[in-house]
């Protein structure tokens, strides 16, 4: 009965792992780099689920344990809060903020940031952080 209580958590990982990253599509020739190639997004996938599961069962803990200063930095930038919000300091705030750059519309009656948003948002800030770190070795 527990891992059938779990399952729907193993869908959804395998969801991200999918969908996400795309694990289908790759054109690997060996099955050394498959396998390399997989480990690598179970990694991810299990982040992104992370970071999901952890905003739904504590929006209120720290940030940094899931997101380092320059990520926290780039969200601030790139999603300030809504006009008359405080600013982002919890988790919850964070990553709504990064489910924002994913496409979720942060409506009144929205349900909290799923998965996609969230993967979809990470994708676009690790974006903005490489934009950022060539900006200050070049420009």
């Amino acid at each position: 009965m527990d891992w059938y209580a779990l399952r729907w958590k193993i869908e959804t990982f395998h969801k991200i792992l999918k969908s996400g990253c795309r694990a289908e599509d790759s054109q690997l020739r060996t099955s050394e780099r498959v396998v390399k190639l997989i480990a690598l997004y179970c990694i991810v996938s299990w982040r992104v689920f992370w970071m999901t599961m952890l905003n739904r069962a504590n929006p209120r803990a720290e940030v940094s344990q899931v997101l380092t200063p320059e990520e926290q930095a780039a969200l601030g930038a790139a999603v300030p809060p809504k006009r008359g919000h405080p600013p982002h300091s919890t988790l919850g705030d964070y990553l709504k903020a990064l489910a924002r750059l994913g496409g979720w519309l942060a409506r009144a009656g929205d349900s909290p940031p799923g998965n996609m948003v969230i993967w979809r948002g990470w994708l676009r800030l690790g974006d903005m952080l490489l934009g950022f770190k060539i900006a200050e070795t070049y420009g």
